[in-house]
């Protein structure tokens, strides 16, 4: 059986890395960190023309093989035919399921299913979609990675970002799930929980953002920990430690009257 270890450590030459969600913000970066380790890539995103610009980015921090498709992980057809496609040509090595959405919220205004449903489609089903698929290929030949982009603000549902928190708890739980049920199979399964990333996501918020960082700082320390197997893997550390704090140690009821008077997104 291949050694994962192996895989990931040092020059990833002949290794191939999938990114869904790799047109911009966190996706684009970790496709630029994994160009430079010489990986083979398969990009998805829905938008054509950043895709080139990403592909372009790539090929420049040498990358010999990049590969991109316009593909929503939505819909869950296209999504498969594209990953089993790609698995037959190089097997993939790691697959980053890091599509995701953020949408505001007042609820004096909008409508709460479809908020949910919008969200949801592409935060907690476009990760399905691609796990999913990538599983079983996986598992039949005994390696592989799947790291899942959940959030800091998926360690508790919370007001000010109902749908965002709610989908981020799910893919956590989800990977973390998944963790224990594919490490016998020499799977490893991750998953990522930032905190605030400058991405064009969080340039609509008009709120304080503590410890905000780059993608490309956030993408290094992501592949590092990818590296290292870290079953979950949450950051910056500041802000990790606040949160465990705040939601362990503080009252709930405080806890609620602090979140209640966040602001919204």
């Amino acid at each position: 059986m291949k050694n994962i270890n192996q895989v990931k450590r040092g020059s990833l030459l002949d290794k191939t890395v999938l990114i869904t969600g790799a047109s911009s913000g966190l996706g684009a970066a970790l496709a630029r960190i994994y160009a430079a380790s010489g990986a083979r890539l398969f990009l998805a995103g829905r938008n054509a023309d950043r895709l080139g610009e990403i592909y372009a980015d790539c090929r420049r921090s040498g990358a010999e093989f990049v590969e991109t498709k316009q593909v929503d992980v939505m819909n869950a057809a296209d999504l498969a035919d594209w990953i089993v496609e790609c698995d037959q040509r190089f097997s993939l090595d790691l697959v980053i399921a890091n599509a995701g959405v953020s949408y505001s919220f007042e609820a004096e205004k909008d409508d709460l299913k479809d908020h949910f449903k919008k969200t949801f489609g592409v935060n907690v089903e476009g990760v399905f979609n691609a796990v999913t698929v990538a599983l079983p290929l996986m598992k039949a030949r005994g390696y592989g990675q799947i790291a899942l982009i959940s959030s800091l603000a998926g360690y508790r549902g919370l007001p000010s970002s109902p749908a965002y928190s709610t989908s981020k708890v799910t893919v956590k739980a989800y990977g973390e799930a998944l963790r224990g049920v594919y490490a016998p199979y020499g799977i490893y399964v991750n998953v990522v929980c930032p905190g605030f990333i400058e991405t064009p996501m969080t340039d609509k918020n008009n709120f304080p953002m503590p410890f905000m960082m780059t993608a490309d700082k956030a993408a290094r320390i992501i592949k590092r920990k990818l590296e290292k197997n870290k079953g979950r893997i949450a950051f910056p550390w500041p802000m990790v430690a606040m949160i465990w704090a705040g939601f362990n140690l503080l009252p709930n009821g405080l806890v609620e009257r602090i979140l209640a008077r966040s602001p919204r997104k």
